[in-house]
């Protein structure tokens, strides 16, 4: 048995259930990053970073052209949009594709800008939106990976509720 690559090379976007295929060029999914608060105890000669919360997750969406639907949807900064991106994971091993998985990334996000676009001689229109994000979660072949909720204080990675007790402390 040799070595599985794995390699994703296309996507698509569903917008609150509808699919958009073809209207975006790139899409970035937010990034978990946590918030860290130093610690320096009396004895220890170092300084330590613990983990106390989460950053602001945000996304973005590169659209390749103008799209009525698209414009109305992002352009509501008080309206959230729920995403799926969805995608192919092609696995290789010695040279042959063996196997493809399914892979889903669900966001809900809102708007922080309408896009007005950038034009260039005899090149596409350039559009974006950038997104807050509250809720990412991450699923591969069925199962779920990491999911993070920032209203409901919920870290779920590999199936284990990271916040579970903490919302128990908190009595929520």
């Amino acid at each position: 048995m040799g070595i599985v690559i794995n390699k994703v090379i296309n996507s698509n976007i569903y917008v609150d259930g509808a699919n958009w295929i073809g209207k975006a060029d790139e899409v970035n999914l937010p990034v978990l990053k946590s918030k860290t608060a130093s610690h320096s105890p009396l004895g220890l000669i170092g300084e330590l970073d613990y983990s106390s919360g989460m950053e602001k997750m945000e996304a973005k969406i590169k659209w390749n052209s103008y799209y009525k639907e698209a414009i109305k949807k992002f352009s509501n900064f008080y309206q959230a949009v729920k995403i799926q991106v969805r995608f192919s994971i092609d696995q290789y091993e010695d040279g042959s594709r063996t196997g493809q998985l399914p892979g889903i990334a669900y966001l809900t996000v809102r708007p922080n800008d309408s896009p007005g676009g950038q034009f260039k001689a005899k090149d596409n229109v350039e559009l974006e939106s950038n997104l807050s994000c509250s809720y990412y979660k991450l699923e591969i072949d069925g199962e779920d990976i990491v999911e993070y909720d920032a209203e409901a204080n919920i870290y779920i990675v590999d199936g284990v509720d990271l916040l579970a007790q903490y919302r128990a402390n908190l009595g929520v």
